[in-house]
């Protein structure tokens, strides 16, 4: 889809004025008597998420009045692209560089759909970048989350282990980078026993792809994704609404390939390296069995309490081998837990490190970015329920409660030589239509990330 964004315009552009509601009636003093009436005519008061055309008396757009909330966020505006008349729009008044950019980056986003399997004629406005937008920025996580949202939207009968290697594979030879890919019975013999076990009952294998850029003398961050692009609950099979949606179980693989994808085009000065463990959790005669009792890449033994936390199995190898080269922080993120939904509903990713200091910087720019992250902690008491009888660890704690907590528990055994460590727990999916948030696949966290990276890791360009 086109980027509806342009540095500039040859002809003449419409004007949008933001306004809020509570610097409207003193606004509106200040309006000829016919814009008053016509305002009043169509109650337009400067709510958040309204707007009103204002034309000319030849019948042409004069100006779109848009109601916004203050501080301006990116979603400010993201409204609009979907509801205006076409044409070539302009934002009146100046920003800041961060609110310009988060402004354009809402509208681009606005105008996301995917029309794979369903074409789509609908054309929407452009705008011209305000004052102080870094475009090249905004393209860049434009492109990255629609990315994700492509990756997570398609279904699995084509985005399978196999097809989401070569995507990641695909764009990583496009930058040039290292690549090393390991599939079906190779894992066996690389020692990755977990990402082979949860996939072996799939007709596509399963696949760990590692992606390398090299930069010497740099800090050191690896991102780990989960990639279960079906997730049948296994022989613990899942009912059919709780299956409904599960081809975006990759979610989490989607997500680190496009905070990837943004880290390289800016050009962060890291060492980066990505680690994709890519299954799908299928019901087949050899499929893992509840009480099987399984080796892992650190060495220690997991018994297969429920074949649906496979998740965490399958990360546990993927973040071993990442530890093992000791970064300076690893990041993993996945669509893990039904309790972290449970805890803070759909919209509000779970986070869990035990580095206080990048805790709070992180949830500092959550709030900042509107990109909402929320810590939960890693709370030891809870460590005694992953022990087992006959096995080192269980993936299936003898408890209903803490379920995302315990998930992290588990994670956190095989994260042991890294300076910092953060989880994240996401749904990656938008359950219903907002403000350039299409229902379906989504990107989350990524921007908060990438902005807690380039803070703390080095700056772009």
């Amino acid at each position: 889809m086109p980027f509806p964004i342009i540095s500039a315009s040859k002809t003449k552009t419409i004007p949008i004025q933001l306004i809020s509601a509570d610097k409207f009636p003193a606004w509106l003093k200040k309006q000829p008597a016919d814009l008053k009436k016509w305002l009043a005519l169509h109650e337009f008061t400067g709510k958040a998420g309204s707007y009103m055309v204002l034309p000319t008396p030849n019948g042409t757009i004069d100006k779109i009045l848009a109601g916004v909330e203050l501080p301006l966020n990116i979603w400010s505006i993201a409204n609009l692209p979907a509801k205006i008349p076409m044409g070539t729009y302009h934002l009146e008044g100046s920003f800041k560089a961060e609110e310009a950019s988060n402004l354009a980056l809402g509208w681009a986003l606005a105008t996301y759909e995917f029309s794979k399997y369903k074409k789509s004629d609908k054309k929407f406005p452009q705008l011209v970048a305000p004052k102080n937008c870094d475009n090249a920025l905004v393209k860049s996580f434009f492109e990255a989350i629609c990315w994700a949202r492509d990756l997570i939207n398609t279904p699995a009968n084509d985005m399978n282990p196999a097809s989401l290697a070569n995507e990641a594979a695909s764009w990583a030879k496009s930058q040039k980078a290292k690549i090393n890919i390991i599939k079906g019975e190779a894992l066996l013999k690389e020692n990755y026993p977990m990402i082979y076990t949860v996939g072996k009952a799939a007709d596509i294998p399963p696949h760990l792809v590692d992606i390398r850029f090299s930069r010497k003398k740099a800090p050191k961050i690896t991102l780990v994704g989960k990639g279960v692009t079906f997730d049948t609950g296994g022989l613990d099979i899942k009912t059919a609404g709780g299956m409904k949606i599960m081809k975006k179980d990759m979610g989490g693989a989607a997500n680190v390939l496009a905070l990837a994808k943004v880290i390289v085009e800016t050009n962060l000065p890291i060492e980066l390296r990505v680690l994709l463990p890519i299954v799908e959790n299928a019901v087949s005669g050899n499929a893992m069995r509840p009480l099987d009792i399984v080796p892992t890449r650190k060495g220690i033994t997991v018994e297969i309490g429920n074949t649906d936390a496979e998740g965490r199995l399958i990360l546990s190898d993927a973040l071993f081998e990442a530890d093992s080269e000791a970064p300076d922080l690893i990041i993993d993120c996945a669509t893990l837990t039904g309790a972290a939904r449970v805890a803070l509903g759909t919209d509000v990713a779970v986070f869990f490190t035990d580095d206080n200091k990048l805790a709070a910087k992180l949830a500092e720019i959550s709030e900042r970015e509107s990109d909402p992250l929320w810590r939960l902690p890693l709370w030891k008491g809870y460590r005694s329920l992953l022990d087992t009888l006959n096995a080192d660890l269980s993936n299936d704690p003898d408890s209903s409660y803490g379920g995302s907590i315990t998930a992290a528990l588990f994670l956190k055994e095989f994260v042991r030589k890294t300076k910092s460590w953060i989880h994240v727990d996401m749904m990656a999916w938008n359950l219903q239509n907002k403000a350039g948030r299409p229902q379906g696949g989504e990107a989350v966290a990524i921007r908060a990330l990438y902005q807690l990276i380039k803070e703390n890791y080095g700056s772009a360009r």
